[in-house]
């Protein structure tokens, strides 16, 4: 079985491991752990009997709840099978400019989205600012925020210019949701201000619903029209739809994620820095990055003798396998992962 590009591939960790997919202990997928909401899961119960309709192609009553709560109009909002799907049709438009500058070390999905429709990519180290004297005019830009796999955060006042100097500015927010309202650097209160500007949101991290592949672009509506006319029909499906809306009214579920990760993440940055070899860089997301001596050698050891899953990080080429990144889960599962990785490293030192 082929090594997996994403995380969360529990099969191929099980083959590994020699075990059931069941018994693996996933920190390589940056879900939340708290959840699904149990008001997603009771959304798409009462949702099965729609099941024998087709559902509705231009998700109304989806838009119409995303856009209440990001205080847009509708029409602003296209649902899609992940953002991964959106993704893909944002690719199709960088591609029609002279360039697109990316952020490295960057998310696989993004190579595959530019390279797909033949984009020229210009990568740009994360350290180095993009200089205001560089001929975008022209080009793109695509960047996350927070930045995937390092966790860092731009500000919103670091990617105002570029939205002055490029002809086309993506940024996928997948992982801006685990902020709360106050700390959040999201430029979606920007886009009906900028033509330019094309935002990525997901709704399978923060609301652990990965399965059922739910995303949402927000952008200029001439953008997202044509995005429609471009792809298949029906991308999103009754159930995700449903859930979707339910769990974005859901205050109790979001303010326990807000006030669960800040000291999760302390508690295994804190772990990770007092093993000997690990280096755990600082993050605002729900994930870290941890520089190692071999991600790869790592990774198989914890597989193989305690069916702990940590995502490697060959799929990012300026990290290799030098760093592993993993999720931040709860304080239980947190302290098993520590006390393998002190068994494998620590002591063998």
């Amino acid at each position: 079985m082929m090594r997996p590009i994403h995380g969360g591939n529990l099969a191929w960790a099980a083959a590994v491991a020699g075990c059931s997919p069941s018994d693996i202990l996933d920190f390589s997928a940056s879900i939340n752990p708290l959840g699904p909401p149990k008001s997603a899961i009771a959304a798409i119960q009462a949702h099965l009997g729609d099941l024998s309709a087709y559902p509705d192609p231009n998700y109304g009553e989806l838009r119409t709840a995303l856009g209440q709560w990001h205080q847009l109009p509708p029409e602003w909002i296209l649902p899609g099978n992940g953002s991964a799907e959106l993704l893909t049709w944002a690719g199709w438009d960088l591609a029609q400019l002279a360039k697109t500058y990316l952020y490295t070390p960057a998310f696989a999905d993004y190579y595959r989205a530019l390279k797909a429709f033949g984009a020229t990519v210009q990568e740009c180290p994360l350290e180095l600012k993009i200089g205001s004297n560089v001929a975008a005019s022209k080009c793109g830009l695509l960047l996350n925020n927070p930045h995937n796999p390092t966790g860092q955060m731009f500000l919103r006042e670091t990617i105002l210019p570029y939205l002055e100097q490029f002809a086309l500015v993506v940024v996928d927010e997948a992982f801006m949701d685990f902020l709360p309202p106050g700390e959040e650097q999201s430029l979606i209160p920007l886009v009906q201000k900028y033509p330019n500007l094309v935002i990525l949101r997901s709704l399978t991290k923060f609301y652990s619903l990965p399965g059922l592949r739910l995303g949402y672009a927000i952008a200029h509506p001439d953008r997202l029209q044509s995005w429609q006319q471009r792809r298949d029909p029906w991308t999103v499906n009754t159930l995700a739809a449903a859930a979707a809306i339910a769990a974005i009214h859901d205050s109790e579920f979001q303010q326990r994620t807000w006030a669960w990760l800040p000291p999760a993440r302390v508690q295994l940055f804190d772990g990770l820095a007092q093993i000997p070899g690990l280096q755990p860089l600082e993050s605002t997301a729900n994930f870290l990055l941890v520089q190692c001596e071999s991600s790869q050698i790592l990774q198989q050891q914890l597989l193989q003798h305690y069916k702990i899953l940590i995502r490697d990080c060959l799929s990012f080429p300026t990290l290799g396998d030098r760093f592993f990144r993993i999720a931040v889960r709860s304080n239980e599962e947190n302290e098993r992962l520590l006390q393998a990785l002190f068994q494998l490293l620590a002591i063998s030192n």
